[in-house]
């Protein structure tokens, strides 16, 4: 090739980037996300804030030799070798026993295949989530952020549900969104499709999103019913079919796990055993009214009674969902001053002698200096609804934005009152990115409005 035409062909590639930049934002976002991947590499050790890692690593290699979803060895929570176990996630498990099937068992490549579908899809979602509310340009502005986002970009590489979970709850709203625009039977149905799908695809990565779907359906026939005429139809007003479609297909995606854990265990088990230690750990009184969120080694194992050790994790995991809903019954006081204590864990920005140089740098560069901007946003955006339109609460709460805050008190407000670790929250960090957008687009127009 010609130098003239190099020349001509980076011109047209640096035109294409100015009428899409889009596209640059995506190819950073895999870029980095990739870098961390390779950062990782192929071992598969304790990494600050990632150590179930090593539990998914573990538990795709036994499913991958013959034994089936076991450990062969003595595994958290309390787990006997061979025994069957639901605490993990068994999509992102079959993830990577799909990946070492076709790669080798080599975790660099689960993690850079994770990053390319992560890093293009976390910033383009939320490219179209930002658009759809506040336009074009803040749509990009947030798709940005997120694609410079420290604590994304550490997870994305991570093996681990994290990167995967936030992006299909991301697509569950968006979807959720489109639910309210539908203007006739066809389009109804696709969307309920697309909902039904993106809420499973969410809820058998975490469990914890199934407590977040009566919100977004509710949110959905609020919004649709405010959106539409009186004198339009009642298909129109109320999304019966496409509700019904959704709910079917979320049933679609726990049934065969239901099944599947009913006759590993020989109980009912939704879908995960995770929630009653969760909640029994999380409320235990050892704590008093101070949560602390990561306590010694080997704590957590000592604090389940030695009269129910001997129970499978299915029966143990529901024994102390009752034992923990105990604590709280019998001193609701200390629960509710325990949870208050929660409150800065959940929104810890700043550093800590108790976490490492890359968590500490990871917390202010990405949430610490987020922050300011997301909290502008959220008064900038829910303001302009009531304030400015004077439209009133309930508009707020009907429109797009109002679901991505709902969102956000509703899924803090479950870990605040169960569990609260920083990785929790990363969801509604992610969620809270076109707030941003708006607050940084709102700030340099009024910059720009003083230099000239």
């Amino acid at each position: 090739m010609s130098r003239e035409n190099k020349t001509n062909a980076y011109r047209s590639i640096l035109i294409r980037i100015k009428e899409q930049p889009l596209i640059l934002i995506i190819f950073v976002s895999v870029l980095l996300r990739v870098l961390a991947a390779f950062y990782m590499g192929n071992d598969v050790i304790d990494l600050p804030g990632i150590f179930d890692q090593i539990s998914y690593h573990n538990l795709a290699l036994r499913v991958l030799d013959g034994h089936g979803f076991t450990f062969g060895e003595s595994w958290w929570p309390i787990t006997q070798a061979g025994e069957p176990t639901a605490h993990w996630s068994y999509s992102y498990t079959l993830f990577l026993v799909g990946v070492y099937s076709l790669f080798g068992v080599h975790p660099l490549a689960a993690r850079i295949l994770q990053a390319v579908i992560v890093g293009v899809l976390h910033p383009y979602i939320i490219w179209r989530i930002g658009e759809k509310i506040f336009g074009r340009n803040i749509g990009l502005i947030a798709s940005g952020v997120t694609a410079l986002y420290a604590y994304f970009i550490y997870y994305s590489a991570a093996l681990m549900t994290e990167p995967f979970y936030i992006t299909t709850i991301l697509f569950s709203l968006y979807m959720g969104m489109e639910a309210t625009k539908s203007r006739n039977m066809t389009q109804d149905i696709r969307i309920g499709i697309a909902l039904g799908i993106s809420i499973g695809m969410t809820i058998i990565l975490r469990q914890v999103f199934l407590l977040f779907i009566p919100f977004l359906f509710l949110w959905i026939w609020i919004a649709r019913y405010k959106q539409h005429r009186p004198s339009a139809s009642l298909k129109l007003r109320f999304p019966m079919v496409s509700s019904v479609i959704s709910l079917a297909l979320v049933v679609l995606f726990i049934l065969p796990i239901s099944l599947f854990n009913q006759s590993r265990f020989g109980r009912f088990v939704l879908l995960n055993t995770n929630s009653g230690y969760a909640f029994f750990w999380g409320n235990h009184p050892i704590y008093g009214t101070k949560f602390i969120p990561i306590l010694p080694s080997g704590t957590y194992q000592k604090l389940i009674p030695a009269e129910i050790r001997q129970l499978d994790e299915a029966s143990l995991d529901q024994e102390l969902l009752s034992r923990g809903i105990r604590f709280v019954v019998e001193d609701p006081k200390r629960y509710v001053l325990l949870s208050i204590s929660r409150i800065p864990a959940y929104f810890m920005f700043w550093p800590s002698v108790n976490s490492d140089f890359i968590s500490n740098v990871s917390r202010v560069i990405s949430f610490g200096f987020m922050l300011p901007f997301m909290a502008y946003g959220l008064f900038l955006g829910a303001g302009k609804i009531i304030f400015k339109k004077r439209r009133g609460l309930l508009n707020l709460i009907a429109s797009p934005e109002g679901l991505l805050i709902l969102f956000a008190i509703v899924y803090s407000g479950v870990h605040i009152l169960t569990w609260a670790l920083i990785r929790y929250r990363l969801p509604v960090d992610a969620v809270l990115m076109p707030f941003a957008g708006l607050a940084l687009s709102d700030i340099a127009q009024r910059i720009s409005r003083k230099v000239r």
